[in-house]
């Protein structure tokens, strides 16, 4: 029996307009790729990431797209292709992703049509195939156009209730990335291409599909492995081992097709980050004829015990909404993820591991893969896997009224087998989730949507038919290939709405669009799992340089210019952001890099102080009152002002390091709030009002041990610098591991009665002596503050080089050092000064003649 031969079909591709003559065909770039890129590469499109290049790129995606190549098949692999013949031997061609309508033709037959781009594909041309020594075989795919292809469905049904946010109705009609229509942070790009690898394959048998059901028992003592492996054509046995690195744990050997099952004692397990190990043991199945390896296939996985645990909590009502790993309870801070790129055939596996390490550096512990994106390359989940950073996969829906044809239907579901089959291995995937606000579109155009009809047959003749896809078709795929992770009809999903904030989870987004809330209201603003939120700023000044036409010397190189205007896709964008600015804190749009600053510190006071309030609902044991914030979002797809907090070339905006200190192993948080109490005698008194002005401080310990700390708070009068305070607060104070404890609560320390408005306020957590954590509390809004501009302002690099120290004689908020070299890279940024004390950032890559800026507000 021959042996699994595997060529790469990734050689002399060349691609041309269908409507032109064959001397028109030009070679590929890369491989896999897409349209746009080779067109780019060849100069017959401007760079769309540059000024508004988008524009001038749009008749791409009406056009038809031919690619095509030759090749053949090597002399040993002929042979054995000849030899085994006999035993019934195939030739396939694997398609692992066509984007989208392609017509494939072989030595000029058709042998495969497609119309969904997420759905591998493999054609049996045993006999299309020309295989003798030498020969030579034509493939050759024709690409229509997505868009016009969806638009023509539309109107095919008519009777369906076309309805979407972000790019048009034609979207909806068509298994593709979504956000190619455009989204409210990327641009409008409809690609095509054979965007993921191409294989010769022959064999006479082989494993068509390795995959694990795993059990860790809930005292985490015993774990059992049990492995499959589907066969395809002949063989007498399977061998499965089990390794952990280059031991080999256990080895079984059954009949082919048969499964075996491995038991653990004492297992090594796999933890998110922070919490253990990201301990991965390797499976291989080895497919045997007669004794005789043909095909081995080999697969990572991690043992673990994920749970997604929804109870009654004490004191509220609804329900809990935490994930629990290895019976550890997790407060998952993380973010949103949207596609890397519009392109992404040009996205490598070091770049996926490059933002992954960004949210695992980032204190961050769970990623979303958004619905409107791509079921996203092994490399992304690898690193997540390698990183220990948990994963919440949404299928590709969002944002639309979608239609449920049959065949539609057909191809949806043959889409989610394939594509949990190709996930399932992965331990960082603990929940799949159907949509992306599909149910906050059917809510908002009542659509009939009854919750007490479970008969899923009659869903399809209404008109909201999707939820026959998401509440029957997704999770019975998910019931039958992936039955130990949970399933979740929609994101957001709750209770009587989706926008129940005490059962499910919730997209909280009244700050920035709805009612347009402060961001210093968070904590009435919380649910049970928030996984969307967010608020805008502008890129780093160097990525806005890189997408001005002429860079520094561009003419629109202001805020208000038409070309950044247009490199920000969110409707009311100039409202918003100038909203939350003005009511925030003074500042100009003049110097760039000053307003720049100013949207990235708003950026980050409002999600820090969202992460601060939300983990304080995380009250331990029955009182989970809030477990998750997942900001929108951590990346984006090109150059852009957005909700991203890196932006697209890596470069962390401000928030990125408020998250993360907001999520460090240990955090104080603090708030002031104002309490208005009546005359007694006279209820209606405008006059003898008291009004007092309290801080409450409460320490956050996401640790797995208790700690005992004493707290310290210290105050200064923030126009003059003067030390107001200083007291401990509370001494010896325990704070239970794994949750937030409230600490302390009093009137703000002004030094004289009226003085509050001009308190700054810092809250120390000291063990031993040596302070642990440390925030700092301002009077809000900013804007009212008269700053003190420092005198002895100290940003100097360590001794040992490895940190920037700064220092100053009064307080000074939100100190932002800056370097024009891009391979310095600093650990925290963005840091608030009080007197007597220095604050040391983290920085790597910089010497004694590195160069740094500095900025602050109130610096202009």
């Amino acid at each position: 029996m021959s042996r699994h031969y595997v060529q790469p079909v990734d050689q002399g591709w060349e691609f041309k307009q269908a409507d032109q003559d064959d001397s028109s065909y030009l070679p590929v770039a890369q491989f896999p790729t897409m349209i746009h890129l080779d067109l780019l590469a060849h100069k017959l499109i401007p760079d769309p990431n540059i000024g508004k290049n988008e524009l001038e790129c749009q008749w791409v995606g009406e056009k038809v797209w031919v690619y095509r190549t030759t090749f053949t098949i090597p002399p040993e692999a002929a042979a054995g292709q000849a030899g085994a013949a006999e035993d019934g031997a195939k030739v396939m061609l694997a398609f692992d992703g066509l984007d989208t309508f392609a017509t494939v033709v072989l030595n000029g037959e058709t042998i495969l049509e497609t119309d969904n781009m997420f759905i591998p594909q493999r054609v049996d041309v045993t006999k299309q195939l020309r295989g003798g020594r030498g020969d030579v075989n034509e493939l050759v795919i024709t690409f229509d156009s997505a868009y016009l292809r969806g638009w023509e469905r539309v109107e095919k049904h008519p009777d369906h209730e076309w309805a979407c946010w972000n790019g048009d109705s034609s979207r909806l009609a068509v298994r593709k990335s979504q956000y190619h229509w455009g989204w409210d942070w990327g641009p409008t790009l409809l690609t095509c291409g054979p965007w993921r690898p191409i294989n010769l394959e022959i064999y006479g048998s082989r494993i068509a599909d390795l995959w694990c059901d795993t059990e860790v028992d809930e005292y985490l003592k015993t774990a059992t492995v049990t492995a499959h492996a589907t066969v395809e054509g002949y063989g007498t046995s399977t061998t499965f081992e089990l390794a952990l690195g280059e031991d080999v744990v256990d080895r079984k050997e059954v009949d082919a097709g048969s499964s075996a099952t491995f038991t653990l004692s004492d297992p090594k397990l796999w933890y998110p980050a922070r919490y253990g190990e990201q301990i991965l043991y390797k499976v291989s199945a080895t497919l045997k004829s007669d004794g005789e390896g043909v095909h081995t296939v080999s697969k990572k996985i991690g043992l673990r015990r994920a749970r997604l645990v929804q109870r009654a909590v004490k004191d509220q009502p609804g329900t809990s909404f935490f994930f629990e790993i290895n019976n550890i309870p997790i407060f998952c801070g993380g973010s949103n993820w949207i596609p890397a790129d519009n392109f992404i055939p040009r996205i490598d596996k070091q770049r996926y591991h490059d933002w992954v390490k960004l949210v695992a550096d980032g204190n961050q512990f769970m990623l979303r893969v958004w619905g409107g994106g791509i079921w996203e390359e092994q490399a992304l989940y690898d690193a997540c896997d390698e990183l220990g950073v948990l994963v919440w996969q949404d299928f590709m829906f969002g944002c639309g009224n979608y239609p449920a044809w049959p065949e539609l239907l057909d191809s949806i579901k043959q889409e989610a087998e394939e594509n949990v089959k190709l996930l399932r291995h992965h331990p960082s995937i603990v929940i799949f989730a159907g949509n992306n606000e599909d149910y906050q579109v059917a809510e908002s155009l009542n659509l009939t949507w009854d919750k007490d009809n479970h008969d899923a047959e009659s869903w399809l003749k209404t008109n909201f038919p999707a939820r026959y896809i998401y509440e029957k078709i997704l999770p019975d795929v998910c019931k039958d290939l992936v039955p130990g992770t949970h399933y979740h009809p929609g994101s957001p999903w709750g209770g009587v709405d989706t926008k129940d904030p005490t059962v499910g989870d919730i997209h909280q987004w009244n700050v920035w669009h709805g009612t347009q809330e402060k961001y210093q209201n968070f904590d009435k603003l919380s649910g049970r799992f928030v996984s969307e939120f967010g608020m805008e700023a502008f890129p780093s000044v160097k990525t806005i340089d890189a997408f001005l036409p002429k860079g520094k010397d561009d003419p629109d190189r202001y805020p208000q210019s038409s070309t950044i205007d247009f490199h920000n896709k969110a409707d009311g964008h100039e409202r918003r952001i100038a909203l939350y600015l003005v009511e925030n804190m003074r500042y100009a749009p003049d110097p760039l890099e000053q307003f720049v600053y100013s949207t990235q510190l708003m950026q980050a006071e409002c999600l820090a102080s969202a992460y601060r309030l939300w983990k304080r609902q995380w009250k331990g044991p029955g009182r989970e009152y809030c477990a998750g914030a997942l900001v929108w979002q951590i990346n984006d797809c090109w150059p852009v002002t957005s909700w991203a907090i890196v932006d697209y070339y890596l470069r962390p905006k401000h928030a990125y390091f408020t998250v993360k200190r907001e999520m460090a192993p240990l955090s104080v948080g603090m708030t002031r709030k104002e309490h208005r109490h009546e005359d007694p005698k006279n209820k209606y008194s405008r006059v003898n009002v008291k009004v007092t002005h309290e801080i409450e401080i409460w320490g956050s310990n996401l640790q797995l041990e208790d700690l005992t700390v004493d707290c310290v708070v210290r105050a200064w009068n923030v126009e003059t610098g003067e030390q107001t305070y200083e007291k401990i607060v509370a001494e010896k104070f325990d704070l239970p591991k794994n949750q937030s404890t409230e600490i302390a609560a009093f009137e703000v320390p002004a030094k004289h009665k009226g003085d509050e408005a001009k308190t700054v306020v810092a809250t120390y957590l000291i063990k031993d002596g040596k302070q642990v954590t440390r925030y700092v509390n301002w009077p809000e809004p900013l804007k009212y503050l008269h700053f003190q501009k420092p005198k002895e302002l100290r940003v100097e690099l360590s001794k040992d080089g490895k940190d920037v120290e700064i220092s100053a004689e009064v307080p000074i908020k939100g100190v932002a050092v800056e370097c024009e070299d891009d391979d310095v890279k600093f650990a925290d940024n963005l840091v608030d000064i009080v007197p007597g004390e220095t604050v040391r950032i983290g920085v790597a890559g910089a010497s004694k003649d590195t160069e740094f800026g500095v900025r602050y507000l109130g610096m202009l």
